[in-house]
């Protein structure tokens, strides 16, 4: 059959297959109902029933998936909030963290790109403590009473990412213990609430989670009676760690579930993605991810009581039109999506002749697609506010030495940077930088080992040179002309805090500094001074491409004059740095 003729006859089918659809809804809304009525009053023998409690885990599991499009729309109509915190710091008796805070940026951009919370109704705590945490807490509360008053059903989320020891959340120096949390969660004010933890981590490339070996999130298997409307998700067992990879830039539940909520987990297709397909997926590859590591698997687990209310769409993808459409027609296949970061923001398992979306923010994006002898690897840019078409055809066959997820990115450890750089050199005493030394532009070069102390900490060594023209100032006549030069040699230590492309960094430097004179006049004999300065370095870096980056800077320096008196002297310079990373 031709195209053609396929076209027409699925322009015919079409209103016949809507119809359908809404009375199968009808159908499943009705039914739902009824399960309902007949599993609530049951619930409670069920509980402690053996010999049922198998039939009804199946029902539990099955019947809110089989009812998602009943449920769909009413979900909508929550008014929702969201607290998210990631803390890299645990106490004294911890490891500093390199990856709570990027979790919990993620989980923010997706609650409130993609997950119907608006900005005002989400907080987002970055290295808080626990005060901190239960303030916010409050504040989420009360708007959430007073959309109730408004007669508005009401969801709470809250996600942590951070150190998790000893049956508490550690922030910073404070703690908030296990119970006391389900317990606040259980007393909050809105319908429903749902808590997504994820303990903290130390180590190397795949590390645990927490300074020692300790009780994770021990959360009952069902949840009491009347905390009706609470579902808690947590990163591993009781009696197990949690893990993270260095190649995905965060922990491995994390990522899955981040990955899952842009699109991964939408199995049914309708372009939304439940609670319970959220969870199933991060559940399966986060075991699948660990099974191989040092720590053994990692097994997320799942309180739900959620009666009456069905399954609860998480994200819906279409609420943005920004995103990626891998057509039916792209072959099946892993599809992996690295920002320019080298981070893999998401991924995307599609199967033969299925469209698939993934609601990645506008950006550039590596895409690559792993074959059994080679990798199939290209580049794709998400426009604002339109949707883009992956075109897999564009791709190129590339060695396994290539893979921007399974390759060089993984071992990729301490890296080095090299680049030029131009900027100027002035000293803040108006009679030193008129007549001793002269403001000069400077250019350079520098070269910059990242990650070899630890992760975003940078070793830099640069080299300058400057000069301008001068005239030497004499009480009674007009003096020789000279040549004013300067050549500035330093190495800094500094640290990054990135955001993104974005990266603003602050550190010191120490610098060795030689400044001449060279006079026109042979009369006159050549000046030089030299002298060891030390000083602060700060600014930013913005990642343009995967191996190039543009650095914006200033610095602070100290320099003591002692040729004919001791004199305290201060110079600033700015500088733009463009470096290649090989």
């Amino acid at each position: 059959m031709s195209d053609g003729l396929v076209k027409q006859a699925r322009a015919r089918l079409a209103p016949v297959v809507d119809r359908a659809r809404d009375a199968l809804t009808r159908i499943i809304r009705v039914s739902w109902a009824v399960v309902s009525a007949w599993v609530a009053p049951a619930r409670a023998g069920l509980r402690t029933s053996g010999r049922l409690r198998p039939w009804f885990a199946a029902l539990r599991a099955s019947v809110p998936a089989l009812a998602l499009a009943s449920t769909a729309a009413h979900a909508d109509t929550l008014h929702r909030f969201a607290l998210i915190a990631g803390n890299d710091t645990g106490g004294a008796d911890t490891r500093p963290l390199s990856y709570a805070r990027d979790d919990a940026r993620k989980m923010h951009d997706l609650l409130t790109r993609l997950g119907g919370v608006a900005p005002a109704d989400a907080k987002l705590l970055l290295d808080d403590d626990a005060k901190d945490f239960l303030v916010a807490l409050s504040d989420l509360e009360q708007r959430a009473r007073a959309a109730q008053a408004r007669g508005e059903r009401t969801a709470l989320f809250v996600y942590y990412s951070g150190h998790a020891k000893d049956g508490a959340l550690r922030l910073g120096a404070s703690r908030l213990a296990f119970d006391a949390l389900k317990r606040r969660l259980a007393d909050a004010p809105v319908d429903i609430r749902i808590a997504i933890l994820d303990s903290c981590r130390s180590g190397a490339l795949t590390r645990t989670k927490g300074a020692r070996r300790a009780p994770a999130f021990d959360v009952e298997s069902g949840a009491a009676r009347d905390a009706r409307g609470v579902v808690i998700l947590t990163s591993s067992a009781a009696d197990e760690d949690s893990q993270e990879s260095d190649a995905l830039g965060g922990s491995y539940f994390s990522h899955h579930l981040a990955s899952g909520l842009l699109g991964d987990a939408d199995r049914s297709g309708d372009g939304r993605v439940t609670l319970f397909e959220a969870y199933s997926h991060a559940y399966a590859r986060t075991v699948a991810d660990t099974a191989d590591s040092s720590a053994g698997p990692q097994h997320p687990t799942f309180s739900y009581d959620l009666a009456g209310n069905g399954d609860l769409v998480l994200t819906d993808l279409r609420a943005s039109a920004e995103g990626l459409v891998v057509p039916g027609n792209a072959p099946a296949g892993a599809y992996y999506f690295v920002d320019p970061g080298g981070s893999v923001v998401a991924e995307l398992d599609k199967a033969a002749d299925t469209e698939r979306r993934v609601a990645l923010a506008p950006g550039t994006y590596r895409v690559k697609r792993r074959l059994s002898d080679r990798l199939r690897i290209g580049e794709v840019e998400v426009a604002r506010g339109r949707t883009t078409i992956l075109q897999e055809p564009r791709f190129k066959d590339a060695p396994f030495s290539d893979d921007p997820v399974k390759g060089a990115l993984l071992d990729k450890g301490a890296w080095w940077t090299f680049g030029l750089t131009g900027g100027f050199q002035s000293f803040f005493d108006a009679p030193t930088r008129e007549s001793l030394f002269l403001s000069v532009p400077l250019f350079g070069a520098e070269a910059e080992l990242h990650d070899y102390f630890r992760r975003d900490w940078v070793w830099g060594f640069d080299a300058a040179v400057g000069g301008t023209n001068g005239v030497l100032a004499l009480p009674t006549l007009e003096g020789p002309a000279y040549r004013y030069s300067v050549v500035n040699v330093g190495t800094s230590l500094t640290a990054e805090w990135p955001v993104g492309r974005f990266s603003p960094f602050v550190g010191v430097r120490v610098a060795y500094l030689v400044m001449g004179r060279k006079f026109d006049d042979g009369a006159f004999p050549d000046q030089r001074f030299a002298m060891v300065s030390p000083g602060l370095a700060t600014g930013a870096r913005l990642q343009l491409t995967r191996r190039l980056n543009l650095t914006a800077r200033s610095r602070l320096q100290y320099l003591q004059y002692t040729v004919d008196a001791q004199r305290s002297l201060g110079f600033w310079e700015l500088a733009a740095l463009l470096t290649y990373e090989p």
